[in-house]
């Protein structure tokens, strides 16, 4: 088997097991964005038809919004729905203190402030995204979503702090990546130390005008699901 049809399988069986160890009929659910966040959705459709339960489900993204139309789910917004029972999301990389860098599909600011509005957040992944410290693995950067007539000053800022920042280019478009919310998408490749207190950055990062949102989530995860080679899956809680 390939190494892409094992990064599935582990994908596929952290979805299921987040799923079905955490929706119950009449809850709101959180939607995240991505290749993993597809399982999970697939699951909570069977579930929901199997069961017949009653779902209401908030989207992060394009992306997920057309999943879950795609899946026949209730789909709702923070307006109806401003407090959730848990959001499911994926994630690039999750240290072992449960911070995690997302963003690397340009989503992190729905991503983050529907986490923040979930009782629970989950994050389902393959093994491989499971590191010591953050940058350990994961090595595209921090993605951070910025105002786009702001790009510049706040990359200066960034290489300040140390690193590079580039400006996130677009596939099959000339010019940058623009996101759902019309901004671009600075990748920030930090300097990476086990010892980094990601907190104290998060602080630091949104004290910088020009920044919407980072990809930097810390003190937001309650339990991640990594899916194993071996088809088993390890969970870490908070």
């Amino acid at each position: 088997m390939s190494h892409m049809d094992n990064q599935v399988l582990e994908k596929r069986a952290a979805a299921r097991r987040a799923v079905d160890d955490f929706v119950q009929d009449g809850m709101k659910i959180g939607v995240g964005s991505g290749s993993t966040i597809v399982f999970a959705v697939q699951r909570i459709a069977e579930r929901a038809k199997a069961e017949n339960l009653k779902l209401v489900c908030v989207p992060t993204s394009f992306q997920a919004r057309q999943l879950i139309i795609e899946n026949g789910l209730v789909l709702s917004d923070l307006e109806c729905c401003p407090k959730l029972d848990v959001t499911i999301d994926g994630a690039d990389e999750v240290d072992a203190k449960l911070n995690c860098i997302k963003g690397g599909g340009g989503c992190q600011t729905q991503e983050k402030v529907v986490a923040a509005c979930a009782s629970k957040f989950v994050v389902i992944a393959d093994h491989n995204k499971q590191s010591t410290y953050l940058g350990e693995k994961w090595t595209k950067g921090l993605p951070i979503e910025v105002l786009a007539f702001a790009y510049k000053p706040v990359k200066l800022q960034l290489e300040a702090i140390g690193g590079v920042a580039e400006l996130r280019m677009a596939i099959k478009k000339a010019g940058p990546v623009v996101t759902d919310n019309g901004n671009l998408i600075l990748d920030w490749k930090f300097p990476a130390s086990p010892g980094q207190d990601w907190v104290a950055m998060a602080t630091q990062l949104s004290l910088i005008p020009g920044i919407v949102e980072t990809g930097l989530f810390v003190n937001l995860i309650s339990r991640v699901y990594f899916g194993q080679p071996d088809g088993t899956v390890v969970v870490h809680d908070k």
